[in-house]
């Protein structure tokens, strides 16, 4: 059977083989630079950017100082991620590799990052990956992301694959399970964690409504 997520993955690994594909996805999230930054300054040392894709992310919290791995399903983001990094010089674990099994040992990550990325799949999917989060983060590390709120216009589109979950077969971006939840359905999966931070909040285009949120493992 083929694995829920290796559709979005092959449609991110066409998309940046091209630099128009890649244009929208090299600057860092200010907001993100800004939660690394003062984790790092409050001692944190090593980060895990998941779904890290041609590496804006990965490379930014590298020149901050970090201790950084990357994992994306897409060969062709990887492949720029290190061609990047060594451009600039800096060293990074970059691997393609699935958030369901993350490439790195239990209690060993500060501060893990993971920006609209695992809600790719049906709600297991996202509690998959929260467990795993939960295995490599540290007691109190800290989890940064995002995830796709039930206030966003795709929600209720295209042909329903599961609970909350929908895939639009003509938009190539949305040709894959994308899950969508509520404040409670994300306090539930997230029981592990102490929520810090949680706001509803509109990305790029009108009506892309997703939940970004701040957690620290207990």
């Amino acid at each position: 059977m083929q694995h829920p997520l290796a559709t979005a993955a092959a449609e991110w690994d066409r998309r940046w083989q091209a630099e128009d594909g890649r244009a929208d996805w090299l600057r860092p999230e200010p907001e993100v630079i800004a939660a690394a930054g003062e984790r790092f300054a409050a001692g944190a040392r090593t980060a895990l950017d998941i779904g890290c894709g041609v590496g804006r992310h990965a490379l930014a919290l590298a020149e901050m100082g970090y201790r950084v791995t990357g994992i994306d399903g897409s060969d062709s983001g990887i492949a720029f991620a290190t061609a990047e990094a060594e451009k600039r010089g800096l060293a990074i674990d970059l691997r393609n590799a699935s958030m369901l099994e993350l490439p790195v040992p239990d209690a060993s990550c500060d501060y893990a990052l993971a920006w609209n990325v695992i809600y790719h799949g049906d709600r297991g999917v996202v509690e998959g990956c929260v467990a795993e989060l939960a295995r490599v983060l540290r007691p109190g590390g800290l989890y940064q992301g995002t995830m796709l709120s039930k206030r966003n216009g795709n929600f209720g589109r295209g042909r329903a694959v599961a609970a909350d979950t929908f895939v639009i077969d003509e938009v190539s971006d949305k040709a894959h399970p994308h899950f969508y939840c509520d404040a409670g359905a994300l306090v539930e999966i997230f029981a592990g964690f102490e929520l810090l931070t949680l706001a509803d909040r509109v990305h790029s285009k009108p009506g892309s409504w997703h939940w970004h949120l701040t957690a620290i493992r207990r």
